[in-house]
């Protein structure tokens, strides 16, 4: 293909890193196993019945909001919507704009729960604040970044997906896309959807 910011997007795909612990002494994957790992996850919290909640701002916000519909339909998972305009906007006016994921979450997440935080700085306050909320209840935290190696939702994951660019069209483009890959493989593997 001719076009340069393809063949930007395939090689930063073929860069990407898919890591099991965010401190050390944490262990990354081949992309391969890295997908079979995520495929791993995403299983047991089905299986278990756990509740999926999927956080981003922006653009991560459309992509999680997207996978809230896709992983429930397509998944078959009880998936949750933080993107409720009445509560997004009541917990910022009440809480300040850094708690808008984190005080629902206080209501919502159960022990053995999963949240999956898609931030492509990997340092917005809001998401940051929703994994430690996430963390303290006792559920397991995905997290897809990009930008800066060392951001500090990547250091906070039980499983860490990181996009090593720094253009937001091209990180949330392949966080985009592994996602779509992951609840394609569900569907396909337990003929869930419509």
């Amino acid at each position: 293909m001719e076009s340069p910011y393809i063949r930007e997007l395939i090689a930063t795909l073929e860069q990407t890193q898919i890591w099991r612990g965010g401190s050390l002494p944490a262990r990354r994957e081949s992309y391969e196993e890295g997908i079979k790992l995520l495929l791993e996850v995403f299983t047991e919290h089905k299986r278990n019945n756990s509740n999926l909640f999927f956080l981003g701002n922006g653009g991560s916000a459309a992509i999680a909001s997207h996978m809230t519909a896709d992983f429930m339909k397509n998944g078959g998972m009880n998936t949750y919507n933080l993107y409720d305009c009445a509560v997004t906007t009541c917990m910022g006016n009440d809480y300040g704009y850094e708690f808008i994921f984190s005080k629902p979450m206080e209501f919502l997440v159960r022990n053995g729960d999963l949240a999956v935080a898609v931030s492509s700085s990997g340092n917005s306050p809001n998401i940051i604040r929703a994994i430690q909320t996430a963390k303290s209840k006792g559920a397991d935290v995905i997290t897809f970044t990009g930008f800066s190696e060392d951001n500090q939702a990547k250091k906070m994951g039980d499983v860490n997906v990181y996009v090593p660019c720094h253009k937001y069209g091209i990180v949330e483009s392949i966080h985009n896309l592994i996602l779509q890959q992951i609840v394609d493989m569900i569907l396909e593997r337990d003929k869930t959807g419509v």
